[in-house]
């Protein structure tokens, strides 16, 4: 099964706050604010604005971060896309 391809926020949708170990996001359109930890920030931000799946957006994390595999990651960061969809960070594409 292909993974789904998901769409981050608009830009200025998201106010980004780092608060030491936690980062603070508030979404403007829902007036909600998530509380988040590390490696969400530096997924949304790697998603770019363009629409990306699990596989790209573990080949744009790769570029930056040391992995040992992108194949590795992206079953994770796919998990962690439906969960950011869930909190209404990212929208499926």
């Amino acid at each position: 099964m292909a993974d789904r391809s998901y769409r981050a926020a608009p830009p200025g949708a998201l106010r980004v706050e780092p608060l030491g170990e936690l980062t603070a996001i508030f979404d403007r359109r829902s007036m909600q604010t998530h509380l988040v930890v590390s490696p969400i920030p530096e997924i949304l931000d790697a998603m770019g604005v363009d629409a990306c799946d699990a596989a790209m957006l573990a080949a744009r994390l790769a570029a930056t971060f040391d992995f040992d595999s992108a194949d590795d990651a992206r079953p994770i960061l796919a998990e962690r896309l439906g969960e950011l969809a869930a909190m209404g960070l990212v929208e499926r594409a």
